[in-house]
C-alpha cells in the first residue's frame, strides 16, 4: 500500500476506521495509520463492514479479481450467477439449489472466501456499477438505476442516500451534456496486465465471434435485451466497451456476459505460479504470460478455466489433475505453442500401455 504497488489492485480492499472509507490498493490519497486500517478480500466485505467506496480511487474501476478465485469452483460459479442476475429477483436458497449445495453452505463459501453474503456481494456490484455509470457516462439517474439492476429509482436513491449520506446525483463530479437517444453507453473495463489482446482476438474468430480491425463485435438477443457491443484497447489495463441495447436493466447481465468471454477476472500471476511448476509447462507460461482463455457467451456456471475437451484421452485426464484449477489456460497454452498435449508426457503413456 505504501508503494502504491498495481500488482496488487483488486486483489484486497483497505477500510479506514477513521473516515469510514474504503479504498483500493493504488489509492493517491496518504496511506492511513496500521492502526486505523482493515483488509478484506472483496468491496462487498468493506460495505457490508459499513464502509463507503472511496471517490478518488474509485474501487468499482478497480480489476475484477480476489485471492479466492481458483480456490473454490462453488464461489465461482455462484458469482458468475450473480453476476447474470440471479439474486435481481430470487433468493440465496434458490441459488444454492442451482449449484448442487446447501444454502447455509454456501453462505459458509462465500464468507471464507470473500468475507461478505451472497447479498452483500450481489448489492455491491449494483452499487458499483451505478457508481462507474454516474461518473463515466451522461445518462440520467433514472436510467442509470434502471442499468445498474436496480428495480426502482427510489430503491436505488435509497440505498446511495445510506451508504454515501448523499443522493446519488451528488456524486456526478461534471456537468452530463445532452446525450442522443441512440448514443452508445461507454464503459471502461479494467484488466490486469499482461493481457494478449491479439490473441483473444485470434480464440474469438476460432470461435465463430466477429473481429474487425483489432475489434470484437458481438450482436446479441438474450433475455436481459437485445443490441450490440463493441470493446477494443483503450491504454494499459483498461479495455473500453460500446454498449447498444433496448433495455437497460438489462445491462448488468450483458455486461458479465462480456467480461466472461473476454476472461477478465483471471490472475495471471497466480496462473503463472501454479503451472509453472510443471516442467513441460513452465517455458511456455514464460513467453505468453498474457495469454488467457476466452469463455462462454451462453454458459455463465461452466469455468473455461477448469476445462478439459471431451472426449478426453485418460492419460491426459491424469496428468491435468496437478494444472486444476486452470487446466484450461494449460491447453491453451500448449496449443499456442503448436504442442500435442499427449506428446509432453509419452512415458507416461508408455507404462500404461505395459
Amino acid at each position: 500500500m505504501i508503494a502504491r504497488d498495481p500488482r496488487w489492485d483488486g486483489r484486497f480492499f483497505t477500510g479506514v476506521t477513521s473516515t469510514g472509507i474504503y479504498c483500493r490498493p493504488i489509492c493517491p490519497a496518504r496511506t492511513p495509520k496500521a492502526a486505523n486500517m482493515r483488509f478484506f478480500a472483496s468491496a462487498a466485505g468493506a460495505e457490508e463492514a459499513g464502509f463507503r467506496a472511496c471517490l478518488r480511487c474509485r474501487p468499482e474501476t478497480a480489476p475484477e479479481l480476489g485471492a479466492w478465485r481458483g480456490t473454490s469452483n462453488t464461489v465461482s460459479r455462484a458469482l458468475a450467477l450473480i453476476e447474470q442476475g440471479a439474486l435481481d429477483g430470487g433468493d440465496v436458497g434458490a441459488l444454492a439449489g442451482r449449484l448442487g449445495v446447501g444454502e447455509r453452505h454456501l453462505r459458509r463459501l462465500f464468507r471464507k472466501h470473500l468475507g461478505a453474503a451472497p447479498v452483500s456481494v450481489a448489492q455491491t456490484r449494483r452499487v458499483l456499477l451505478a457508481k462507474q455509470l454516474i461518473h463515466d457516462s451522461d445518462l440520467p439517474m433514472a436510467e442509470v438505476a434502471l442499468a445498474s439492476g436496480f428495480g426502482s429509482v427510489r430503491r436505488f436513491n435509497e440505498t446511495f442516500q445510506h451508504l454515501y449520506g448523499r443522493p446519488p446525483a451528488a456524486l456526478r463530479r461534471r456537468r452530463a451534456g445532452e446525450r442522443s437517444a441512440d448514443a452508445p453507453i461507454v464503459l471502461s473495463l479494467a484488466v490486469r496486465e499482461p493481457y494478449d489482446w491479439p490473441a483473444i482476438l485470434a480464440a474469438l474468430q476460432a470461435h465463430g465471434e466477429r473481429v474487425a480491425a483489432g475489434v470484437w463485435l458481438r450482436s446479441f438477443d438474450e433475455a436481459e435485451g437485445a443490441g450490440e457491443v463493441a470493446v477494443v484497447p483503450r491504454g494499459p489495463g483498461h479495455l473500453e466497451a460500446r454498449f447498444r441495447i433496448d433495455r437497460l436493466s438489462g445491462l448488468p447481465g450483458v455486461l458479465a456476459r462480456v467480461r466472461r468471454v473476454l476472461d477478465l477476472a483471471a490472475d495471471p500471476d497466480a496462473i503463472a505460479a501454479d503451472l509453472a511448476r510443471d516442467p513441460a509447462l513452465a517455458p511456455l507460461v514464460a513467453a505468453r504470460p498474457g495469454l488467457r482463455v476466452v469463455g462462454d457467451w451462453d454458459q455463465p456456471d461452466a469455468p473455461a478455466s477448469d476445462r478439459l475437451p471431451d472426449p478426453t484421452d485418460d492419460v491426459l485426464i491424469a496428468r491435468a489433475e496437478s494444472w486444476r484449477p486452470w487446466r484450461g489456460y494449460a491447453l491453451a497454452h500448449l496449443a499456442a505453442a503448436d504442442i500435442d498435449p499427449l506428446t509432453i508426457f509419452p512415458e507416461t503413456r508408455h507404462d500404461r500401455a505395459a
